[in-house]
């Protein structure tokens, strides 16, 4: 049987050029516009694979993936992404990535890579540079970094994502499912945390943390 494949990312042409390239060796069993869709369909469909892209709304790549490593049975994990720098591949494979492929060479690495990440195998593009792909032939690091919030909580991180990009506390509140007041605690505690006042601060740090693009 074809293996399933859930894919995700934003922009509806790479949405549908992706699902035309492996349609013909795998089933896919759905897409998903954003990274809180994303995670709600590996629930509920229990793909063998997830293709996601790093820069999506609502919920990033990297705590998508975060959430999806922990489903049981775990799928595996491949990222298909523009993003090249190095801090992005550890931050990928920490949160548990088999496979990081650049966009502009999926045609021709795509296929491969999952193959490789079915076999329980790590691939990471050649384009990042042969440091940050040595990180496919290593056990991955498990220790958070700043970089993608991974020492804040995982509600702070989703708190911090909504809030960058400019969702007022009662969208917050119905997305996470949570009240008003605790979307202000959670709000509050972020800004004690990192010693910013202002949500164009808490902005900034997203930005330069690689938590929205």
């Amino acid at each position: 049987m074809p293996k399933r494949l859930l894919i995700a990312d934003d922009h509806a042409l790479m949405l549908d050029g992706l699902t035309r390239l492996l349609s013909a060796e795998f089933t896919i069993v759905g897409t998903a516009a954003n990274g809180r869709i994303l995670v709600s369909e590996a629930e509920r469909l229990h793909p063998d694979v997830v293709l996601l892209d790093i820069g999506m709304p609502e919920l990033n790549g990297i705590e998508a993936a975060r959430c999806i490593s922990k489903l049981q049975p775990a799928p595996k994990i491949v990222f298909v992404t523009q993003q090249l720098d190095p801090a992005y591949v550890h931050a990928a494979f920490t949160a548990g990535a088999k496979a990081y492929v650049a966009k502009q060479s999926a045609t021709t690495e795509l296929v491969e890579a999952i193959h490789r990440a079915l076999r329980d195998q790590y691939y990471v593009t050649p384009l990042v540079g042969e440091e940050a792909a040595q990180l496919a032939q290593q056990h991955p690091n498990k220790n958070p970094s700043a970089f993608f919030g991974g020492t804040l909580t995982q509600r702070q991180r989703e708190v911090l994502q909504l809030v960058a990009e400019g969702k007022t506390t009662k969208e917050i509140s119905s997305a996470l499912n949570i009240s008003p007041k605790t979307v202000e605690f959670h709000r509050n505690s972020l800004m004690d945390e990192l010693g910013v006042r202002t949500t164009a601060e808490l902005t900034r740090y997203a930005i330069s943390h690689g938590i929205i693009s």
